[in-house]
């Protein structure tokens, strides 16, 4: 339960917080619908975030320590709020040509302005999020130097075949897919979205190689398996990637900018703690095709991120999606596990 110790703090901090908020604004019984609000909302995070963990985990496990304390320092911060509170205001701000002050306004005074904001940017933000997250599992997925394939040899022939500048095209490819199925007034802007999220995926890369050692692998790849500027920013466009969807999907609960930002922080904390619980544990590699499940998670969310352009995708069935991934892949982790022992 260490692992975990930080974030039950914060947790107390944050509801006490939140009910504070209810109980100014419509007494007791605002604060215990706050607290209740918040709860829900932190739970949903971690069941939406779950496979963000795995993948970070899988990532993070490499690192030195000073890395790692920094993600769990500095990088919850920009989790909590620059993910969650800042990075919406700014959508909206841009959307409206207001000043963030004016955007936060409008969210505390008439949130239902804000929401409406929100969701009306919500196809770029979909063609950004879903073109980078659709590169970092095809990138996953075109790594020939695995050693093992959970879909045999399917998966090793991709793997062998496959390449970045694929991988690349592929994204440019499912980008103008989106921009397809928009309309001609929202175009040029999902394209321009979809484009950026390919160029921060290939920034990242292009800024781990230039602070790299020489002698590294200037592959993506390679640059965030260990502690880097590379692979912090790596990390961080990750979770600004899935944290959008919780963002939209909290307005569905609630309105109150204050609640949602506490309650997904509360699900930020714990996903954090969720990631150095299973790299001090050893988990991925006790359950070997766990970091599998998580990146074809991903790769499910990204085609729903780029169909969500157009067709509303519940957000019950993006959650359950991961969620059967990451069970499945424990399932044949296990499998693998008992048929290694058995060999020996």
């Amino acid at each position: 339960m260490q692992h975990f110790r930080l974030s039950f703090i914060v947790t107390i901090i944050l509801m006490a917080l939140a009910g504070w908020w209810g109980y100014s604004h419509a007494g007791f019984a605002g604060a215990l619908q706050a607290l209740w609000i918040a709860g829900v909302l932190g739970i949903m995070e971690v069941s939406l975030s779950f496979d963000n963990a795995v993948v970070n985990a899988s990532v993070l496990r490499h690192w030195n320590d000073f890395w790692q304390k920094l993600f769990l320092t500095v990088g919850i911060l920009v989790a909590v709020f620059g993910m969650r509170l800042l990075f919406p205001l700014l959508i909206v701000a841009f959307a409206t040509g207001l000043g963030l002050l004016d955007v936060w306004t409008m969210a505390t005074t008439t949130p239902l302005e804000y929401a409406r904001h929100l969701t009306d940017n919500h196809a770029e933000v979909a063609a950004f999020g879903g073109a980078f997250l659709l590169l970092v599992f095809l990138n996953f997925l075109f790594d020939d130097e695995k050693q093992l394939h959970w879909l045999g040899w399917i998966e090793e022939k991709v793997g062998k075949h496959g390449s970045e500048g694929l991988a690349v095209l592929l994204a440019l490819g499912a980008t103008f897919a989106c921009v397809a199925m928009v309309p001609a007034e929202r175009k040029l802007s999902v394209l321009s979205a979809g484009v950026i999220g390919v160029a921060v995926y290939v920034a990242v890369g292009w800024i781990s190689g230039l602070l790299e050692e020489e002698e590294a692998d200037p592959t993506i790849g390679k640059m965030i398996s260990r502690g880097s500027i590379g692979g912090f920013l790596y990390l961080e466009v990750l979770d600004a990637s899935f944290s959008f969807d919780g963002v939209i999907g909290a307005f569905a609960i609630t309105n109150d900018v204050v609640i949602i930002m506490l309650g997904l922080a509360i699900g930020a904390m714990f996903v954090r703690s969720l990631t150095v619980f299973l790299v001090h544990k050893g988990t991925l590699e006790e359950f070997v095709y766990l970091e599998h499940g998580a990146h074809y998670a991903i790769g499910i969310l990204a085609l729903i991120m780029l169909a969500s352009v157009k067709y509303h995708i519940p957000e019950w069935f993006t959650g359950l999606s991961g969620v059967a991934f990451i069970l499945v892949s424990l399932w044949s982790s296990m499998r693998y596990k008992k048929e290694q022992a058995t060999q020996d």
